[in-house]
């Protein structure tokens, strides 16, 4: 059988939700969140990778940084698979309504 796969960045932190207060107990719902979504999707989980990365520092020199990933698979279906989302990122705050619109008063003249 022929498998394809998805790699995508392991959580770095974990999220809040009432009831955790450990900051393991957060990260670890927020490894069983990014699980569920990619199972939803097709997605077995495979393995957990920590691997190099060589990236940029400064102008002229390069720093090595290790990265941990989450691989996952699915058995093959022929189309393009498309990158994840960044599914762990604590959601972002709800934009504010705007508020309704007001005649605008003239400005006033002091003597």
């Amino acid at each position: 059988m022929t498998y394809e796969y998805q790699v995508i960045p392991a959580p770095t932190r974990g999220l809040k939700i009432k009831g955790l207060k450990a900051p393991e107990a957060r990260f670890a719902y927020a490894m069983q969140e990014v699980l569920n979504e990619m199972a939803a999707d097709g997605w077995e989980f495979l393995r957990a990778e920590t691997l190099p990365s060589t990236e940029r520092s400064g102008l002229t020199s390069s720093t090595t940084v290790f990265r941990n990933l989450l691989v996952f698979r699915r058995p093959a279906t022929g189309e393009e698979v498309v990158p994840a989302e960044e599914l762990y990122e604590e959601p972002e705050e709800p934009e504010a309504e705007p508020e309704p619109e007001t005649a605008e008063e003239e400005p006033r003249q002091t003597s």
